[in-house]
């Protein structure tokens, strides 16, 4: 004979639905919702505020920022109309130099300013070109020509001294 304690339900109720109306259960409304919302949405900007200012400190001082001083180049190795590549400000960022002119010296960052592919010097063409998207950039001024890139390419501002190029500063683009 089976004990009553296996015959019986848990519960005061003949079937398991005793959890579809509680009474103290919180009910949440379309007001409530949004109330929540905008307070979860209120911690966030307020947690990532450090960050932003953080951010925005960094970028204000891109502009200005000095590099020490990095030869590139002996001019004598780079003839007129012959382009160089090299690292600056750092050994990650590509750079372009491009000799213009016997007095004349072009430097760019090495990224186009569309989806960062590399911008090669085309010399028959006498402009910076991008094979991503057939992006072109004026050679005497970064800007771009055709093609999506919007914004100029980061010039390098370079100082010949002693024979040699040296890259010296970024100077980055202002809208």
């Amino acid at each position: 004979m089976p004990s009553d304690k296996n015959n019986k339900i848990p519960f005061n109720e003949d079937n398991y639905t005793h959890n579809i109306e509680r009474n103290n259960e919180r009910k949440l409304d379309r007001r409530g919702f949004m109330k929540t919302l905008a307070g979860a949405a209120g911690v966030f900007a307020v947690s990532s505020l450090p960050w932003g200012a953080v951010a925005a400190k960094e970028l204000i001082g891109l502009g200005e920022k000095e590099y020490p001083k990095q030869k590139i180049i002996d001019e004598s190795k780079l003839a007129v109309g012959d382009a160089f590549e090299f690292k600056f400000p750092g050994e990650h960022d590509d750079a372009i130099i491009i000799r213009l002119a016997e007095d004349r010296y072009v430097a760019y960052q090495n990224a186009c300013t569309h989806l960062r592919c590399p911008v090669f010097w085309v010399k028959e063409q006498n402009q910076m070109v991008c094979p991503c998207h057939h992006g072109f950039f004026d050679v005497e001024t970064g800007a771009p020509t055709a093609g999506p890139p919007r914004r100029p390419l980061p010039e390098i501002q370079v100082k010949v001294e002693n024979g040699a190029i040296y890259a010296v500063r970024v100077k980055r683009y202002e809208a």
